[in-house]
């Protein structure tokens, strides 16, 4: 059952990475909680299938640091694809 609490920490952290990374317009408000949340499922469940109890700092850790990192680095790539992306449909159209 604290699983819930992982995905709630997850969810708010992924609020935050939003917020705090740039380029932001270029992306909806729901990606980085979405993949933060599901990323963090995954390596939750992973973990407790690999037998570490709810009561392993390393459970919380692994389950909250990993998919933060791995969240702002997706985040960064897909919002500064997006805006290379755009701007190039700017020259095309030629709207510069």
């Amino acid at each position: 059952m604290l699983i819930v609490l992982a995905l709630v920490a997850a969810v708010a952290i992924g609020l935050a990475l939003h917020f705090a990374l740039p380029l932001r317009p270029t992306r909806g408000v729901a990606l980085a909680p979405l993949l933060e949340t599901a990323i963090a499922a995954v390596i939750y469940t992973s973990l407790t299938w690999l037998g570490l109890a709810e009561s392993n700092p390393w459970l919380w850790v692994g389950s909250i640091l990993i998919p933060a990192a791995v969240t702002g680095a997706v985040i960064l790539v897909v919002s500064r694809a997006r805006a290379a992306h755009d701007e190039r449909e700017r020259v095309r159209l030629k709207l510069v």
